[in-house]
């Protein structure tokens, strides 16, 4: 019976807001239709494309034409993103939200966002990165400031 609602939710993400495949594992899975959840938890893994996302626990919210919302993960979150610019990200979280009309995630708690690519690297709080664009902001806690790494390489080399 679970595995009959994984296919048919499976199914439904392929067919509406995603141009790729969406695979996702877990050890168990959820879903309420009235109310437009649907809850994967236990070692759950997530791809699309050359996008990953590993959790404790996956929520996703759907509106009333069946479409996601929100994906909101939680419990040692770690990641792979690729902007549409072709930017790599990977990093970890406590927990992440990602919104697919405007095409954002949202990292909160002990944030480690690195560009893989161009080697950069972000600690903070709340991250906030856009997929179009690639842009992204950080905020640190009270006690502890937004810290930035970046590669520099000098002229002479």
């Amino acid at each position: 019976m679970i595995i009959k609602y994984v296919l048919l939710i499976m199914m439904f993400l392929q067919l509406t807001a995603f141009a790729q495949e969406l695979k996702i594992k877990a050890n168990s899975f959820s879903a309420d239709e009235q109310k437009g959840l649907s809850v994967f938890s236990g070692h759950v893994r997530m791809k699309k494309g050359n996008d990953e996302l590993n959790a404790s626990k996956v929520t996703i919210y759907t509106n009333k034409k069946n479409q996601p919302t929100k994906f909101v993960a939680v419990g040692a979150v770690s990641f792979k993103i690729e902007t549409k610019k072709g930017a790599k990200y990977e990093g970890k979280a406590n927990r992440v939200v990602y919104v697919p009309k405007e095409k954002e995630y949202y990292f909160y708690g002990n944030v480690n966002l690195k560009q893989v690519n161009e080697k950069k690297e972000i600690i903070g709080d709340e991250v906030t990165l856009a997929l179009d664009s690639g842009k992204a902001s950080a905020k640190g806690v009270k006690t502890e400031p937004v810290i930035m790494i970046f590669d520099i390489k000098d002229n002479k080399e």
